[in-house]
C-alpha cells in the first residue's frame, strides 16, 4: 500500500473457516498486538462474524468468511495496474 494509499503502509487480507473462526482470529491477533506494545482498533467483532477490520494503523488486517471475502473482492481493487 505504500505509495498507493496514505491510510496505511500494508493491507493484510485472510480468510477464516467460520464466523467464530474469525472472531478467534481477530482476538488472538489484538491479543498478540497487546503483548507485543502495539494499540488496535477492532471494528466489526459486534456485529455477524463475517468481516472483522484491525486497524494498527500502518497496518489493516481484514478478516473475512470465504463468502464474504468472495463478494467484496477487495484485493482486486488493490491489485497492482500493469
Amino acid at each position: 500500500m505504500t505509495g498507493r494509499a496514505g491510510f496505511a503502509d500494508y493491507l493484510i487480507i485472510a480468510t477464516g473457516t467460520s464466523t467464530r473462526h474469525v472472531m478467534a482470529l481477530a482476538d488472538n491477533l489484538a491479543k498478540e498486538l497487546k503483548m507485543n506494545g502495539y494499540s488496535a482498533y477492532i471494528e466489526g467483532k459486534n456485529s455477524d462474524g463475517n468481516w472483522v477490520v484491525v486497524d494498527t494503523g500502518d497496518v489493516i488486517v481484514h478478516l473475512f468468511t470465504e463468502e464474504t471475502r468472495d463478494y467484496y473482492a477487495l484485493e482486486h481493487m488493490w491489485q497492482a495496474k500493469n
